[in-house]
């Protein structure tokens, strides 16, 4: 279960956030790129921008449901 404090720093602010427990799948970056990349200094998945309509919303809810390491959060 992800945790705020455990939070990438490289994420926007916001409400939703990938942790330092990403094992650089690319399930969030497949399932939504317009708000996940990947941070490759790092080599993990980061928000890179927030959603901000429900039908966003939902597609970032579809990418942290579907996230086999539980590392994206939202608070």
């Amino acid at each position: 279960m992800p945790h705020p404090l455990d939070r990438n720093p490289e994420n926007v602010s916001g409400s939703f956030y990938v942790d330092n427990t990403c094992i650089d799948c690319d399930q969030c970056r497949d399932h939504a790129p317009q708000f996940f990349t990947r941070w490759d200094e790092g080599g993990y998945s980061i928000v890179h921008t927030q959603p901000v309509t429900e039908e966003e919303i939902a597609q970032a809810i579809e990418a942290m449901e579907g996230c086999p390491s539980e590392s994206i959060g939202r608070e």
